[in-house]
Formats: structure tokens, C-alpha cells, sequence
């Protein structure tokens, strides 16, 4: 009987260091509110690892506890397995420190700001932060729709990696993401980014640069406009939503797209829209001002241009509604 000769199977297979790493295998993100929370899981969810940044370890703590519930929601309403809910917080992490982006491929900045010229140079100081302790490699976005790309990359050593990623967080399930390069970004770049985007199963939309990008600048002058007519009584607010959702197909109406991006939000967004076009259509309608001014923010709050539960969902007010 002839000698069986056996050779191992490694002898075969690359080498670790001929083997092909995944591009993007892990996302660093800055910020982990509503935003941050948003990209965290729409991330994580596709299997790829995330570590968020905040600013101590009770907002880590908090972070955690909400998205938790995000997804506990998902589990109620058949969205997601309890399975599915483990392994996707298995992929997420906390930290302090900007030194645990070191393996990120990619770290995207999500903030709150308030004021442009707040934002520009907070995310300025970020993008420091970041370039300082991440690979040569490693892209550096930001998620900001009023902050332009070459502007807060202007100051980096290597300013052609950066580029705007927006992601739609006003709705999850969006299947945009709209993708700006600056003065200096390169192809390689930009190329990666629509890579990224499609990893994620999200559409890639190549936007030139400009504050408001697409999605803000068109919403908030839909939002202004049914305000308007609101305060011409040309028709309940039910009812423009109505005509918008059965008559374009819009899944959600002017006012309850509103109530989920947060009237502060809105008003912020429509604030420094404003201060850089100088156009009053981009001027915060007194309907919006006068619930904000309540605090009355929208699902956030409980309490919008409609009232909801705790989950979020919309019930029917029972008491007098605020005058416009």
C-alpha cells in the first residue's frame, strides 16, 4: 500500500501579511447623542465595529442605556431578534480618549453645536484631535451639514483625506448618504467614502459643497413653507401632512418630520442657514420658534407640533392645542 502523503492546508492560504484586510472593519465616531447614536448603530449593524468618544464615563453610561432602548424598540415591533440586538452592541465601545482611534479606517465627527462659528471651530479642534492619533490612512469625516470640509481641514497635515459624510439621522432608514469632498480631497478618497456607503447598504450621493447640502436645505424650506400655510389657514396641520404623505408619497408630513428631527434642531439648522445665504426663506417660522421657546421639541419631549409617548409615538391630544 502506497505512503499517503499529507501537506497542511496553511501551506496554501495567504500569508497574515498578504491577506487582504477589510477596509473599513472599524469606525471610530465622535459624539454619541442623537446623531452620534444614529451612525453608531446604522454602523454597527452591518457587523462593523464602532468605538464612540464622549466626554465622561456617565455620558458613555447614557449612550449605552439609549441605545439599548433603540433597539429594544426595534425588538417590539418585530424589527430585530434579541440575538441580533446582543450582536450588534457586541460591536460598539466606549471611550475618553482619542488614542483608541488608532485601528479606526474611518472616524466620523457627529457633534452637537449651536452656532456656525461654534461649530467650525470646535470641529476644527476635533479634526486636530483626530489626525494626531490616527493612521495615514485612517479618513477623517465630518457629519455637520453647516460646516464646509475644506474649511475645518484647511489647518491638517494631510487635509486631502477629509471629507463630509451626511448621513439622513432624521431618518434611519434613509437609503442616502450624501457624500461632499473638498478642495482637497482625493479620488482615492472620495472613491473609498462611496465604497463605505454601499458597505453600509447606503446610496452614495455625490453633493458639491455647499452649507445645508440637499436633504437640509430642501426639508427646512418645506417645513418653512407648510408653517406658512398653517398660519394662513389654508389648512390644519393634519391635513398638510395628510395632502403630503397621500398626495407625494411622503412616508412623513412637513410638521412630523419636523417633530422627529426636534424643533430645536430645525431652528439651528434654519439659523445658520440663514447666516450664510442671508435668504429669509431660510428664517425659523414664529410657529416653530413659539413651541421651542415652550421646549415643546418633538418626539424628544413628548410634545411637538404633536403629542407622543415615550416610545415615540404619536396620540391624539386631548387638551387645548397652542394657538398659531
Amino acid at each position: 500500500m502506497s505512503e499517503i502523503l499529507t501537506e497542511s492546508i496553511e501551506n496554501y492560504a495567504l500569508s497574515k501579511d498578504d491577506r487582504p484586510k477589510m477596509k473599513f472593519s472599524k469606525v471610530g465616531v465622535v459624539g454619541c447623542g442623537t446623531t452620534g447614536q444614529s451612525i453608531t448603530l446604522m454602523i454597527a449593524s452591518r457587523g462593523i465595529e464602532v468605538v464612540f468618544l464622549e466626554l465622561s464615563e456617565k455620558k458613555i453610561k447614557e449612550a449605552f442605556k439609549e441605545l439599548e432602548e433603540q433597539l429594544d424598540e426595534k425588538i417590539n415591533h418585530w424589527g430585530l431578534t434579541p440575538g441580533e440586538k446582543k450582536l450588534i452592541l457586541s460591536k460598539i465601545s466606549g471611550t475618553l480618549h482619542y488614542k483608541d482611534f488608532k485601528d479606526c479606517d474611518l472616524v466620523v465627527e457627529a457633534i452637537l453645536s449651536k452656532t456656525r462659528e461654534f461649530s467650525k471651530d470646535i470641529r476644527q479642534a476635533v479634526f486636530k484631535n483626530i489626525e494626531e492619533n490616527v493612521s495615514k490612512d485612517t479618513i477623517i469625516a465630518t457629519n455637520s451639514i453647516s460646516s464646509v470640509i475644506t474649511e475645518l481641514s484647511a489647518d491638517l497635515k494631510h487635509p486631502e483625506r477629509c471629507v463630509s459624510l451626511h448621513f439622513s439621522t432624521a431618518s434611519p432608514d434613509a437609503q442616502i448618504v450624501e457624500i461632499v469632498r473638498g478642495l482637497y480631497t482625493t479620488d482615492e478618497i472620495s472613491n473609498n467614502v462611496k465604497k463605505f456607503a454601499k458597505l453600509i447598504n447606503k446610496v452614495p450621493v455625490s453633493v458639491e459643497e455647499s452649507p445645508g447640502l440637499i436633504s437640509v436645505r430642501l426639508g427646512v424650506s418645506l417645513i418653512s413653507e407648510a408653517c406658512e400655510l398653517l398660519m394662513e389657514g389654508v389648512g390644519k396641520k393634519e391635513d398638510i401632512d395628510f395632502v403630503m404623505k397621500k398626495g407625494l408619497g411622503m412616508s412623513l408630513g412637513p410638521f412630523e418630520m419636523a417633530d422627529k428631527i426636534g424643533l430645536d434642531r430645525v431652528v439651528r439648522w434654519m439659523d445658520n442657514l440663514y447666516g450664510e445665504f442671508g435668504d429669509k426663506k431660510y428664517k425659523p417660522s414664529p410657529v416653530i420658534k413659539k413651541l421651542v421657546r415652550a421646549k415643546h421639541y418633538g418626539r424628544k419631549t413628548c410634545e411637538g407640533f404633536y403629542k407622543y409617548d415615550e416610545q415615540g409615538h404619536k396620540i391624539k391630544d386631548t387638551k387645548k392645542e397652542i394657538n398659531f
